[in-house]
């Protein structure tokens, strides 16, 4: 059943309020392939877009699904696709190029613990580095991730909305305890959900430069089969979108498909605290381990040791100077995480000298309140 054209509460899967908020963004196109723990997307696309004139195909592998989700993109439709950690690294290489040509498109990935086949059921976060770095050379994208199945949704349509904006693939990282879980859902009147659409070209067609900028440095969007000339060149290119391999030209165009985004990393950056003003001791977390992490807090408070939670909803570009300001304030950074500390390796970078303690997991076991409590008091009796 569909619910994106009916406002209302609903009771739904982390993967499927994905699904739905996609289609209420205005996603029109999925090439995927079927990959454990993220299925259910693809198989909430099969129905669901078809029902509202879109298109579903299933991809022969993971390095077809994004190339097809490229080609959609730059014919003007919003495009999307779901994975796992290990179609992820398929995909890498046109990442590279969905980057290059900056063709907007929504990459989820739920995370499963690794490395190659891993547990293919067992969730995990060891995917935190991989969607940064997942890519050859210099660049930028952008990655959110929810820690609820009301994120899942609201934070799908933020990831679309970003990539319309700023003309670059966005992921939107859950887990396989995020994606498979079940919560109520708020979905709201379409007229009460913000929707950014690519900006067009406009001016006369024969004299459109497919990669001139103004002073957000995002070119105007012109579809292939317009009026407008339209080039995807992987290879550095001027303006013009013609191969050039002038080192000038090539510095100022990696700069300018970075910088475009750095330069509102501000209003990028999204973030959740809890108990921040008073706390002493901070817990960094986000996805599922934001969970354990405020039942852990509660209990803590409850002995009257102040305790906070940062959740961090942007993970990438990663958010420097929120993680400095409150990191600043405290004596102790606990980071609960399912991997051997991807994003606390991230952390300690800007920590100075303020201890930052790991609580990590493997095996595709959730991280339990008393996992962190426990590391907690043995700090605190340090």
């Amino acid at each position: 059943m569909m619910f994106a054209s009916k406002e209302g509460r609903y009771f739904l899967q982390g993967n499927i309020a994905v699904g739905e908020a996609a289609i209420m963004s205005g996603a029109r196109f999925f090439a995927g392939y079927p990959i454990t723990p993220s299925s259910e997307i693809a198989e909430h696309a099969s129905v669901s877009l078809p029902d509202v004139g879109g298109t579903y195909i299933q991809m022969e592998d993971e390095i077809g699904s994004i190339a097809a989700v490229i080609g959609a993109s730059m014919t003007g439709v919003k495009a999307y696709t779901a994975t796992s950690g290990p179609g992820i690294s398929l995909m890498g290489e046109n990442i590279g190029l969905a980057c290059m040509v900056e063709a907007p498109c929504v990459i989820i990935t739920v995370q499963r613990a690794g490395p190659s086949t891993g547990l293919a059921t067992k969730p995990a976060q060891g995917d935190f580095l991989q969607i940064r770095h997942g890519t050859h050379g210099d660049h930028m994208i952008i990655a959110l991730s929810p820690a609820s199945v009301q994120e899942c949704f609201d934070l799908t349509i933020q990831a679309f909305n970003f990539s319309e904006r700023f003309r670059c693939p966005v992921f939107l990282v859950l887990d396989g305890i995020i994606g498979k879980m079940y919560e109520t859902v708020e979905i709201p009147k379409r007229d009460k959900i913000e929707i950014v659409n690519r900006k067009k070209a406009t001016g006369q067609p024969e004299k459109f430069q497919p990669y001139k900028t103004d002073e957000d440095l995002v070119p105007p969007f012109a579809p292939f089969g317009s009026s407008f000339i339209a080039r995807a060149n992987g290879s550095g290119h001027g303006i013009d979108g013609y191969p050039s391999a002038d080192a000038n030209n090539h510095e100022q165009l990696v700069y300018r498909l970075i910088n475009k985004i750095e330069r509102y990393k501000e209003e990028i950056s999204l973030f959740k605290k809890f108990n921040t003003s008073d706390a002493d001791i901070l817990m960094i977390s986000y996805g599922c381990s934001v969970r354990p992490a405020m039942a852990a807090m509660k209990k803590a408070r409850e002995e009257g040791i102040k305790v906070g939670v940062l959740q961090l909803q942007t993970l990438w570009p990663f958010p420097i100077d929120i993680i400095k300001s409150f990191i600043s304030k405290v004596r102790l950074v606990l980071i609960p995480e399912l991997s051997l500390g991807q994003l606390k390796s991230e952390i300690i970078k800007y920590s100075k000298d303020i201890p930052v303690i790991g609580i990590n997991k493997l095996g595709g076991i959730s991280i339990q309140p008393e996992d962190i409590l426990n590391v907690l008091y043995k700090e605190i009796a340090k």
